[in-house]
Parts: C-alpha cells; sequence; structure tokens
C-alpha cells in the first residue's frame, strides 16, 4: 500500500484532542484530526445558563503546557473583547458556555480539522510496521476515503452510560446530556424524577426547582449515594491531579486501582460546595411559601422500571435498611454519567493492542497501548490505568505535552516531573533512614 503518511491522525475532536491539535500547530508534525460531527460541540446538552467548568481557566487547551500559545483562553478573551470584563469578575471559573466558544474559536483557526469524517476501521498496514491505515467515511456524503499516518491518537471521548436496570425501558426517559433540548418537554409533565449522584444531577435538579410553583410539577431526586457529597477540592487532595500521583496510581495492582477508581469518584464526580448550598437555600426560599413539591431520596436505587404509557413505576431500595418501595413519575431525567469504552473501529488491530485481564485497553505511562511500540496513544479513556487524571481538563495539556515528546522524540513543552509536596507512596529515602537507625550499612 503506498500513498502519503501523515504522522499523526487523531480520532475525535474534544477538548484533548483539539488541545493536541493546538500544541501540535507550531511544531514540524504533518498531523490530520478527524470526527463525525459537523463542528465542534462540547456538553451541550448541558449548557445550562450560568452553569461554569469545574477547573480554573488555565485548564484550557494550551496553557499548561504553553502560556505563549496564541490559543490560549486569555488571547480568546483578548479578541473577543472579554478580557477585562472577565478580569473585572474575580472568578477562576468560566462559563461553561464560555469554554465551548473558545474551544470553536480555537477549532476554527486550525486548518487540518476534518469534520463530517466517522472512522469506520483502523488497520495496519501489511507493507510497513510502523504506518496504520485510518478508513473513514464522510457523514454527509458517505464518501469513504483513507490516511495512513505513523501515530494515530485516539479521542473520543465518553459515552452516556445508564444502569442496567434502566436500559431499554420504553417511554421519553432521557439522558442528561439531552437535558438543554428536552427541558421544555420535561417541564410541561405533572412530574419529574432525577436520578444520579453527581454536579449534572445537580444541576438539572437545580434547573428545574424554581419552576415546581409556576410550572406545577412536583420534582424529585434520586441518588444511590448516603449523602449529596461534595467535591473535595482542598490543595493537598489537588496534588492527585499531578504527574507523581498518576505515576504512583498507574504501578499499583489492578485490584487495588478497581478499589481506588470506586474510592475516589468524589474527588472529581462529586457536587460544587456553592451548588450544594444554593439548591438548599432555594428550597429554603420556596418553603417560605409553603411546602415545596419536591422529595430528595438518598442512599437509595432504583432496581427496576417500567413505562405503561402514561408514567413510570420505579422499584427503588434502600441500602442501609434493604427495604424497597415504589414511586410513580411522568418524566425521567437519567444523570447517570459517562464511561471510555474501545471503539469498534479497532477491531482489526485488537491483536496489536494491550488489555487487561477485565478487556479494556491497558494504556501505558506514556498513554500509548501497542505493546511499546508508541505508535496508538489514548486521551481520556485511561481513567482505570491513570486514575483522576485521564477526565481532568486541567491535566490534558500535560497528557498532550508527553504524548508529543513520544512521537517527536524531545520534549517541545518541558514536563514537570515533579509537583507534589507530598509523597503518595514510599519515600525514596526511606530504605536508606531504616538502614542507617538499625546500624547496618552498605
Amino acid at each position: 500500500m503506498t500513498g502519503h503518511v501523515h504522522d499523526v491522525v487523531g480520532v475525535g475532536i474534544g477538548p484533548f484532542n483539539l488541545g493536541l491539535a493546538c500544541l501540535a500547530r507550531p511544531t514540524e508534525l504533518d498531523a490530520v484530526f478527524l470526527d463525525r460531527s459537523d463542528g465542534f460541540r462540547w456538553h451541550h446538552g448541558m449548557m445550562i445558563e450560568g452553569a461554569t467548568i469545574q477547573v480554573p481557566f488555565l485548564a484550557d487547551l494550551v496553557t499548561m503546557a504553553d502560556p505563549t500559545s496564541e490559543f490560549s483562553f486569555v488571547n480568546w478573551l483578548k479578541h473577543t473583547g472579554r478580557l477585562y470584563p472577565f478580569y473585572i469578575r474575580e472568578s477562576f471559573y468560566a462559563l461553561r458556555a464560555e469554554y465551548d466558544a473558545y474551544c470553536r474559536w480555537a477549532a476554527d483557526r486550525l486548518p487540518n480539522l476534518r469534520w463530517n469524517h466517522e472512522v469506520v476501521a483502523i488497520e495496519h498496514d501489511l507493507d510497513d510496521d510502523d504506518v496504520y491505515v485510518v478508513r473513514a467515511m464522510r457523514t454527509d456524503t458517505g464518501e469513504q476515503s483513507e490516511l495512513r499516518a505513523r501515530h494515530v491518537v485516539l479521542g473520543v471521548g465518553t459515552r452516556p452510560t445508564i444502569p442496567p436496570p434502566l436500559r431499554g425501558i420504553d417511554g421519553p426517559a432521557i439522558h442528561s446530556s439531552e437535558y438543554v433540548d428536552r427541558r421544555d418537554e420535561l417541564r410541561a409533565s405533572d412530574s419529574i424524577t432525577v436520578v444520579g449522584s453527581g454536579q449534572s444531577a445537580a444541576e438539572i435538579y437545580r434547573d428545574l426547582l424554581d419552576g415546581v410553583r409556576e410550572g406545577g410539577y412536583r420534582l424529585d431526586w434520586i441518588t444511590r449515594s448516603p449523602r449529596f457529597f461534595p467535591m473535595e477540592y482542598t490543595k493537598l487532595t489537588l496534588e492527585m491531579t499531578s504527574p507523581e500521583y498518576t505515576d504512583h496510581f498507574h504501578a499499583l495492582p489492578l485490584d487495588i486501582r478497581q478499589h481506588l477508581g470506586r474510592e475516589q469518584r468524589s474527588l472529581y464526580k462529586g457536587i460544587s460546595g456553592e451548588l450544594i448550598d444554593d439548591i438548599y437555600d432555594t428550597l429554603y426560599r420556596l418553603s417560605a411559601d409553603g411546602p415545596v413539591p419536591t422529595t430528595l431520596l438518598t442512599d437509595t436505587e432504583v432496581t427496576s422500571a417500567e413505562w405503561d404509557g402514561d408514567r413510570y413505576r420505579l422499584r427503588l431500595r434502600h441500602g442501609q435498611l434493604d427495604r424497597e418501595h415504589e414511586r410513580e413519575t411522568a418524566s425521567l431525567v437519567l444523570a447517570t454519567g459517562y464511561a471510555a469504552e474501545t471503539p469498534p473501529f479497532l477491531s482489526p488491530v485488537a491483536e496489536r493492542l494491550d488489555h487487561d485481564a477485565l478487556g479494556r485497553l491497558a494504556v501505558a505511562r506514556d498513554y500509548s497501548v501497542d505493546g511499546g511500540r508508541g505508535r496508538v496513544f489514548v486521551q481520556n479513556g485511561e481513567e482505570h490505568t491513570h486514575g483522576l487524571t485521564a477526565p481532568d481538563l486541567g491535566f490534558g495539556a500535560w497528557r498532550n505535552s508527553s504524548i508529543l515528546a513520544s512521537i517527536i522524540g524531545r520534549e517541545v513543552y518541558p514536563i514537570e516531573r515533579r509537583i507534589a509536596f507530598q509523597d503518595f507512596g514510599v519515600p525514596a529515602d526511606a530504605f536508606e533512614t531504616a538502614s542507617a537507625g538499625s546500624g547496618v550499612t552498605r
């Protein structure tokens, strides 16, 4: 097989691969990025008015790797005449709508992004061990195309997840990813139930809460968490979004990583403390006019759901009491999160990729997945191997710096390897200290 060979083909153009495209722009790399959408979109279903991103604005596409980049959020503010208003606002947290607009601005400045290109297969070039063939189809015309690349970076993102008891149910149940588009439909019903434990569930509940009086609907919130966990945002905890903690987590056995993955969810899947307080204050304000038509159920799991053509009948189980009861609702919002999955277009090269005991991609510390060849990399599909830095917008530029260094063979952007004050494992000098105390010399 012959033809032009790109240095990099990126599959998927979310914030992480978009950041890679921005950081690769000043380099000598021949890189092209594909996405099946017709343009950049970031969580449009959750573009609730006034909602902010949950990380400081420095966690943009490029700044943590290159503060001088033309693709920085601050540069976007300057170009759009919003720099001084943002400065006067005195908040580290950009509006979610701002972040989306910023990303679209950056995407419009890159000529090597190909929209409406859905990747259908990635194959290995049998004539060249270092080359992959990326086959794509135009979503608007059906036209087939192929690109050859020495490196492939997968940035297809995560997919909405629905718990098994709620999968395949009939009726108008929606995932939180569709919320804004379906909000009017929800408000027209006489009762709405939100299922979920994290920030999205809380934002949707808060957005609907003001309308319970005027709209005349009942609003319930069901979470299987034992309480409404605030996102932990203390500075020493934030050090867990560091290269050192990622090194530590990656080196742990699979069973420990699995346990920690469940244990640490409140660190990045909790609810902002300000939002929790705002929800309470709103309930308090509304209660001045009488009982608020709402119920908040914690430690409660939906075990089954049935649609009778008019409303849902939910079967619920309380965890601590181990008791079940039923509840009815006309509308159902599933704020049940997202999860990474191995894209089916990787099937032709599955034998060249590493997998763990659970069948997931076994992502190496350098984010490659191809047995040490350093030709196929993953973005935001490595939470099970790298921990809570995988979905963190603030760590995306660091990961992209690492991927670019592996591809180019040198550090284009300096990579900070030690930024934390704490040690996450046994300190390097522990053995020497113990030996000195015992009188043993080596």
